[in-house]
Order: structure tokens, then C-alpha cells, then sequence
């Protein structure tokens, strides 16, 4: 039988003892689809494709099938899961919004191919992969008016586009991502910052975005520089 004495002391040093030091969680490994994006600007690639954006982690949108994407119920969907004042200011590295319960957080990154892939980017974040609405968004600056600029997406699945806070692009129906899928009317880009907004909804599969201006002949706008402020 244990001594009254000896087992006092026992928890005495238990007590006593120095706490187990808490074990950090190590960064989320993005690559190699993504890096951070550093500060300042950057310019599209050799393509026109746009690399740099601010992704705000999934709102959760379940779907069976990506048979439902009509017009309708897209809009629907995005005007309904609309991040909070995401028309009145730009959204900042680590700023985390709650929409509908969920704390999400908008991060800063680069691209390392022509298109976004926002499956691998949920992903790395512990987050849902399928049945969600990812938000994005980014800033183009123009060193001159350019009238006849056409925004050129694609995307997987169904997406919507907003240049300087009016509809540019809109992608409907159960798509896979294809290079310049729709490219729309001249739009322009004004000279100096022109803000870009981006949705794509997705149920079951992989998800992802590519977007770049181009002019009136079809080709890539090049001379354009991309900053998240």
C-alpha cells in the first residue's frame, strides 16, 4: 500500500514539473502550384495570364453535380455567398471575414502556372475541395486607356467576372477548364488601377481559373502590371 507521504510528493512533482512546450503547426505547403506573393507589383506572364491574386478559402456550397449551373442559379448562388464589403474595399493578406458562421481568410498568392488551381489551394489549407464558391480577386494596372481590352477566361466549373464593379465575363453549365473559353465585348482597361473581381462554383471535381486580357485581335495584352492594392 502506497504511504500517504510518498504519494503527496508524487503529485508534488507532477505538479511541479515544466509544461510540454506547445508543438507549432508547420505552414501549409502550397507547392507546387502556388508561392506567397511578395509586396509591390508584378507583370502578367509571357501569355498575358494574370498570376497574382488574393483567394479568399472556400464558402462552403454543396452540390451533388455541376448539371445545376444555369444562369439563375449561378447568380443566384454568388449574389448570396457575396463576401462582405468586398465592393467597398480590397481585402488584405491574412484578413479573415465570417460569412455565415465560418471564419475565412483571404491569402495573398502567386501563381506558378498559367492558371489558378484553386482545388490544390483548399487543399493546402485543410479546407473543403468540393461542393464550394471560391472568391478572387486582383488589381490590373494600365499604363495607358486601352478601349479595345476583352477579358479572356476560363474556368472549372461556372464562374462570373467583374471589372471596376460591372459584370465582364460569365461562364454557366458543367465546364472544364479550357483556355480562353469566353472571351468577352471590348470592356477597356483604364489607365492606371482597374479592379478585378472573380467567383467560380464548383460541386464534385477539380477547380480552377485562368484569366488575361486580351485586344481585339485575339492577342495577349502583355504590358500590364498586377498588385493586390
Amino acid at each position: 500500500m502506497i504511504r500517504t507521504s510518498a504519494l503527496l510528493a508524487a503529485v508534488g512533482a507532477a505538479l511541479c514539473a515544466p509544461a510540454t512546450p506547445a508543438i507549432s503547426q508547420p505552414a501549409p505547403s502550397l507547392a507546387p502550384y502556388f508561392v506567397p506573393a511578395t509586396t509591390g507589383s508584378t507583370s502578367v506572364d509571357e501569355d498575358g495570364f494574370i498570376r497574382r491574386w488574393l483567394l479568399l478559402e472556400p464558402i462552403t456550397k454543396p452540390n451533388r453535380t455541376n448539371q445545376l449551373f444555369t444562369s439563375d442559379y449561378v447568380r443566384k448562388a454568388f449574389a448570396e455567398d457575396r463576401p462582405a464589403g468586398l465592393d467597398r474595399k480590397l481585402p488584405s493578406e491574412g484578413q479573415t471575414v465570417s460569412h455565415k458562421g465560418a471564419a475565412l481568410t483571404w491569402h495573398a498568392l502567386d501563381a506558378t502556372q498559367w492558371d489558378a488551381k484553386l482545388f490544390y489551394f483548399a487543399a493546402a489549407y485543410g479546407k473543403p475541395t468540393y461542393g464550394v464558391i471560391f472568391w478572387a480577386t486582383t488589381v490590373i494596372d494600365a499604363p495607358r486607356d486601352m478601349p479595345q481590352a476583352r477579358l479572356a477566361v476560363g474556368s472549372n466549373s461556372a464562374s462570373m467576372w467583374w471589372l471596376n464593379g460591372k459584370e465582364a465575363a460569365a461562364l454557366f453549365g458543367d465546364r472544364r477548364m479550357v483556355m480562353d473559353d469566353v472571351v468577352s465585348p471590348a470592356l477597356g482597361l483604364k489607365k492606371g488601377r482597374n479592379v478585378l473581381h472573380g467567383a467560380v462554383i464548383n460541386g464534385p471535381g477539380l477547380s480552377d481559373f485562368a484569366v488575361r486580357f486580351v485586344d481585339d485581335n485575339g492577342q495577349p495584352i502583355r504590358d500590364l502590371k498586377v498588385t493586390l492594392r
